[in-house]
């Protein structure tokens, strides 16, 4: 299964919209283990997103990826605009020469966000929600239940990783905010495919 130009600008549209709606649910997330600006900060990217890819206007999903990833680097402030971004940029490389599996994007966007956190799964990070999508697009088809399950998963996890990490122990009993705003990405990528994808 591949994502062709229009689904996979439906997708990033409506991503940028389930943030701007959520907003303050992240940053309440963000309070309990951060510094209280996930959802602002993600807000901004999503409005950033929204204006790029009106003005531009891409003709292929290299350039709707680079975009993405674009808008995330420059306007999102923490560490999360610096991952969703090397994830979009990595994907917008990987389809320049061709469209790819939509399980091989993800998990080329997924190895982005380990390389540049210097992260991996268990260290309650956005990785605990990409990495297990990931896996659940290479055996078949994803549902909301996937995503549901794999960001339930960060809440009883200890953070080692992030700003979480200071916590320690405190850290657990509380949903990762990062891992909540790639579950909706990856809500709004089943929203695209539809549950019988």
């Amino acid at each position: 299964m591949r994502l062709e130009l229009e689904e996979a600008s439906n997708w990033i549209k409506l991503f940028a919209k389930k943030v701007e709606a959520n907003k303050s649910e992240l940053n309440e997330l963000d309070t309990a283990i951060g510094d209280g600006d996930h959802g602002t900060n993600m807000d901004r990217g999503a409005k950033a997103i929204v204006e790029s890819l009106s003005k531009n206007d891409p003709t292929n999903v290299s350039d709707l990826y680079k975009d993405t990833a674009f808008a995330m680097i420059q306007k999102v402030g923490g560490a999360s605009g610096p991952l969703y971004g090397t994830a979009f940029l990595d994907m917008s490389k990987a389809v320049k020469n061709g469209n790819i599996e939509l399980s091989d994007l993800i998990q080329i966007g997924t190895d982005g966000i380990k390389r540049r956190g210097e992260a991996d799964v268990n260290m309650k990070t956005m990785i605990d929600v990409w990495q297990p999508i990931s896996d659940v697009l290479k055996s078949g088809k994803l549902i909301k239940k996937d995503v549901k399950e794999a960001l339930d998963s960060t809440e009883d996890m200890v953070a080692t990783k992030g700003r979480a990490s200071y916590l320690e122990e405190k850290s657990k009993g509380h949903i990762d905010p990062g891992s909540q705003s790639s579950a909706y990405l990856f809500d709004t990528l089943v929203d695209v495919l539809g549950e019988n994808n």
